[in-house]
């Protein structure tokens, strides 16, 4: 069973932005049954498909409807989740035990799991070389897999320090933070080494990426940062400030997207002038929303969240993630205003 609910959230606009007239976005919230544990959330433009990481299983999501249309299980501990449409599969990072999952894209029936490397976090799928790469955050390392005979070409690409989230371009290059590091790395996803590692200073701990048309790339960074970088120069381009706790970012109408799960905001960062990166606007979503994907398609962006129980500040304990109220997950669709 799904409900859906749908208002308007107020928008938070910076003084002499160039969006200072832009309307409140709206929101749609899609509620799931099930546990209140979540992590990554990916888009499929194309199959105009949703899907949300969520504890033991994966949620897919119609774009256009809002329904659930197939749910993939077992997958203990996912994290993360990636279409192959070549293939016509979908691979899942199961963090629980240290697999890769693979499911027929069209019945959601579960063909095999794929042993990787320690506690697989990130997972992308490069169409160029139809191969499927899992970022083992335990292991510090990157398993290859080959969609098309799941054979796994590499068991463990050194990564340099411990791999967060990883986006590819497509044309045989991933490119993925370095959280322990505050670095950035390319893989060449033919030659399955790392080519390049750079550092992205004055980013400390740098968590989701996101990557333009002209394949600059957005990491979001524990410090309330994001840094655009050049991965063809290893040079950091600007940077703009973002709200707190952030775990995931967006590109999406010539701008970045920030889901920041601590503040229930999302920050959105864009080029004012040449080499100049600003925050322009903040749109109010809710707390625990801190990772995101974009629909370039439909102009919308689906995140997801729980009710959290109240944070007893009189206790004396030390600070600890708050605890998520079972029964209250949920996926959220916002739709920006002005984004085209």
């Amino acid at each position: 069973m799904y409900f859906l609910i749908k208002r308007v959230l107020p928008v938070v606009l910076l003084a002499n932005s160039v969006l200072a007239h832009a309307a409140a976005p709206s929101l749609d919230s899609v509620a799931l049954p099930g546990p209140v544990r979540w992590d990554y959330v990916s888009v499929d433009p194309q199959g105009q498909r949703v899907y949300v990481a969520h504890s033991d299983r994966v949620e897919v999501i119609d774009a256009r409807t809002r329904k659930p249309v197939l749910q993939l299980a077992p997958t203990p501990g996912v994290h993360g989740s990636v279409p192959a449409p070549e293939v016509g599969r979908i691979f899942t990072s199961n963090g629980a035990t240290d697999e890769v999952g693979v499911f027929d894209m069209q019945t959601g029936r579960l063909i095999r799991t794929v042993k990787v490397g320690q506690h697989p976090d990130a997972i992308v799928y490069d169409a160029a070389t139809r191969r499927v790469f899992a970022f083992n955050g335990r292991s510090n390392d990157v398993t290859a897999i080959d969609a098309n005979t799941l054979q796994v070409l590499a068991a463990s690409i050194p990564a340099g320090g411990s791999p967060e989230y990883a986006v590819s371009n497509g044309k045989g290059v991933v490119y993925f933070n370095i959280e322990d590091k505050s670095e950035l790395a390319v893989l060449d996803a033919r030659s399955l080494t790392v080519r390049r590692r750079f550092s992205l200073a004055p980013c400390e701990e740098p968590s989701g990426l996101a990557m333009d048309p002209s394949e600059r790339l957005y990491s979001v960074c524990r410090n309330k940062l994001m840094v655009v970088s050049d991965p063809s120069t290893g040079r950091v381009l600007g940077q703009a400030p973002i709200g707190a706790g952030a775990d995931g970012v967006a590109w999406m109408d010539g701008k970045a997207f920030s889901a920041n799960g601590r503040d229930g905001t999302i920050s959105v960062v864009a080029e004012s002038s040449p080499g100049e990166f600003r925050t322009v606007q903040t749109l109010q979503t809710e707390r625990g929303a801190r990772t995101v994907a974009a629909d370039p398609l439909l102009h919308e962006l689906f995140s997801a969240t729980a009710d959290y129980r109240p944070e007893n500040p009189q206790s004396g304990q030390a600070p600890h993630r708050p605890e998520a109220i079972p029964g209250t997950f949920r996926v959220l669709v916002v739709r920006p205003a002005n984004t085209r």
